[in-house]
């Protein structure tokens, strides 16, 4: 259990709420939807016992209903980060770094919106917890598969 789960609150940008709101949306409005459809072709089908295409179809209305329950706890429990000290790392904060002679940036996001192909990491994150609260200058030393890396913050926007 993460702490998102254990205070049920799910720190999130302001892009982030639009994006689960919009997700929820278009779960509710067209995959819904979508997957009765299927559900109801499949059936007219004939036999359900052996239709892959019925099984294939309930898996998905599964998937998509437990995926609109999971949206809307978060978004009954969200906090929208709205952070104006900007001296300190914060959700929402774009932070450059300078690690093993490069800089790299990462934007500081809550859970349901990390995706670490974008360098959107989780403020739940070994080295987004490590960098949450620090200032511009402070060092870090982050445990990593690897071993132990040492980053240096030199920005925070």
């Amino acid at each position: 259990m993460n702490k998102a789960q254990k205070d049920n609150k799910y720190y999130v940008t302001a892009e982030g709420m639009l994006k689960l709101k919009d997700e929820l949306k278009d779960l509710i409005d067209v995959k819904r939807y979508e997957v009765a459809k299927r559900i109801k072709q499949a059936r007219d089908n004939g036999d359900i016992s052996e239709n892959a295409e019925y099984d294939a179809a309930r898996q998905e209305q599964s998937f998509v209903e437990g995926r609109i329950s999971e949206l809307e706890d978060i978004l009954k429990n969200v906090v929208v980060s709205d952070v104006r000290d900007k001296s300190k790392v914060f959700v929402g904060a774009k932070v450059t770094v300078h690690v093993d002679g490069e800089e790299e940036s990462f934007y500081i996001v809550g859970a349901p919106e990390a995706n670490p192909m974008e360098k959107k990491i989780s403020h739940e994150s070994p080295l987004g917890s490590c960098l949450i609260g620090k200032k511009i200058g402070d060092k870090i030393l982050v445990e990593a598969p690897v071993g132990s890396i040492t980053y240096t913050i030199l920005n925070i926007e």
